[in-house]
């Protein structure tokens, strides 16, 4: 079956994005050596669960309209550590942490770029 692989950030300023991600996740972002304004991305060490990706310059304006896109979700050992993360590092929060019954906490948030991202706390007894 066909799994996601890859993922790429669109960001107005790649820098100030990377900056943010590298604050909040401790992700390692590194300017990649071709022709392209591109950032890899590295989310963790193989063998734990994930993927890796990439923050590139936004192609276009922001119009306002309402976003059609995946929203990729991070697992986080604590929300509230990762509100306080993301909340610092120049971001905001758009749905404020919620239960996901059986499952964890949930929040969405938008990046310093506008990017639309969840942030989950595993928690079997959420409710």
């Amino acid at each position: 079956m066909p799994r996601v692989v890859h993922f790429e950030i669109h960001a107005d300023d790649p820098q100030r994005a990377a900056n943010f991600y590298q604050g909040v996740f401790g992700w390692d972002i590194k300017k990649w050596e071709g022709p392209e304004d591109y950032w890899l991305v590295t989310t963790g060490k193989a063998p734990e669960p994930g993927i890796d990706g990439a923050i590139l310059k936004r192609m276009g304006p922001i119009n306002g309209d309402a976003v059609i896109a995946y929203v990729c979700t991070v697992d986080v050992p604590s929300v509230d550590d990762a509100i306080a993360k993301i909340t610092s590092h120049g971001g905001t929060i758009v749905l404020p942490k919620m239960p996901v019954p059986g499952v964890g906490w949930l929040v969405y948030a938008k990046d310093t770029e506008g990017n639309i991202f969840g942030s989950l706390q595993s928690d079997h007894n959420a409710a």
